[in-house]
């Protein structure tokens, strides 16, 4: 078994919802790449006492390395390394050399936005976080708090402790997994490979179906560990396993593309947009968005990079804008309505003379509360796609979720189809 690891996220503001945790997903994931298995993400608010139940609850898992985040500013609510310090059965002394190094770093900062670097408050917070756990090894702030790891004890396993403001949380983890403890602690762990599949159109159940096959025919199938995740319209397998295990994937990677090779539309980790980046190269694309937005548009720009020229793109949410900027005769609006196929033909072949492009996506939709009737429900969303010199691709569907659930699928389903359409 590899070395395992826990996460425990503190802060009353990600407990209570007011910021949404980046950490523990980001601190997971590094842990992961480097072969520790991540074995709980607990949150805890400020209290002392509920932090300490979550280091209990972890040391008692038998994990050997505990990380925390957050706490560790100079306010009186920051009292992760005293709380951690009590836990582990140490007390903390001041370090002078922490105290110079954050005194020059608060000193910087106070005298660039004109405030008194040496009054008692800030001489009082310094003080604070300069207080480290005996025997641990320090980890340089990248903003004013210095990070912490210490050692194992009888009962308790390596804590590592990191401030909660993500920039300096990862500036600060290459030394944190270098200190001495850390590498102890995770000695044990298993280089792990890593494969990914996606699809598109396949249901989970579907997919759930074909791994219970795999699982009563492929050898070394438990030694797969195979995560499967429904994430805005497409379907996401993650397998890690150990190096030897490789022929093992292979099966359980060739039945999958067998029974479900028509929606399966990468087998190399590649998302819709790499792929899509990488078929734009050359082309001269727009687009005309209702229901979307310009999120299309904006997908487009940050993945094509230099390799495909984002002409621009319309939104179009109001009738007379459809007229007035991308050539949708008024008469078909009367006739078809606003959100229907013949109209998203009409935006995309708009976009493609106004704009100069050679390939043009389009969406009009219902997208949120308070519309749609019931030949078109809210969700319902029509989708064109126009190449120069050639005929217009359409597709209607009627989608779930709110109002940015289905902007978001509606994108996702754009990239399909320009994915699809480059591909032949």
């Amino acid at each position: 078994m590899s070395a395992r690891a826990g996460i425990v996220v503190t802060g009353t503001e990600v407990l209570t919802g007011q910021i949404s945790d980046r950490n523990g997903p980001w601190i997971a994931t590094q842990l992961l790449d480097l072969g520790v298995d991540v074995a709980h993400i607990t949150v805890c608010g400020d209290r002392p006492d509920d932090l300490r139940s979550a280091l209990r609850f972890l040391a008692d898992e038998g994990v050997d390395l505990i990380v925390t985040s957050g706490g560790l500013g100079p306010t009186a609510d920051d009292l992760t390394v005293a709380t951690v310090a009590d836990f582990c059965g140490i007390g903390v002394d001041h370090d002078q050399q922490v105290e110079d190094q954050i005194r020059d770093i608060v000193r910087e900062w106070s005298i660039r936005r004109g405030n008194d670097p040496d009054r008692e408050s800030v001489r009082a917070a310094i003080r604070k976080q300069a207080m480290v756990p005996r025997g641990a090894t320090v980890v340089s702030p990248a903003g004013t708090a210095p990070g912490v790891v210490v050692p194992a004890g009888s009962d308790h396993p390596v804590v590592m402790v990191l401030p909660g403001p993500p920039r300096e949380l990862q500036a600060m983890w290459p030394a944190a997994v270098d200190a001495q403890p850390a590498v102890e602690a995770i000695r044990g762990r298993i280089e792990l490979e890593t494969e990914t599949i996606r699809m598109f159109g396949t249901a989970e159940s579907e997919l759930a179906e074909t791994l219970r096959d795999a699982e009563s025919t492929v050898s070394r199938f438990g030694d797969l560990e195979i995560t499967t995740c429904l994430r805005v319209s497409e379907l996401e397998m993650v397998t890690r396993f150990p190096a030897d295990a490789m022929d093992a994937y292979r099966a359980v990677a060739g039945l999958v593309v067998e029974r479900h090779g028509d929606t399966v539309y990468s087998t190399d980790g590649s998302t819709v947009d790499d792929q899509v980046a990488a078929l734009l190269a050359g082309h001269r694309i727009a687009t005309a968005e209702s229901c979307t937005g310009g999120m299309i548009a904006a997908r487009l720009t940050d993945r094509a990079g230099s390799s495909a020229y984002v002409m621009g793109g319309v939104v179009s949410y109001d009738n007379s804008a459809k007229t007035g900027l991308l050539d949708v005769p008024a008469a078909m609006i009367a006739e078809h309505g606003a959100v229907s196929e013949e109209v998203a033909s009409a935006m995309a072949t708009g976009a493609l003379s106004r704009l100069g492009a050679d390939i043009a996506v389009s969406t009009t939709g219902v997208a949120g509360p308070g519309g749609g009737t019931p030949e078109k429900p809210v969700g319902t969303v029509c989708f064109g796609l126009a190449r120069s010199g050639g005929s217009v691709i359409t597709r209607r569907l009627v989608l779930a979720g709110t109002r940015a659930d289905v902007r978001e699928r509606s994108v996702t389903v754009a990239m399909h189809m320009l994915r699809s359409a480059l591909s032949d």
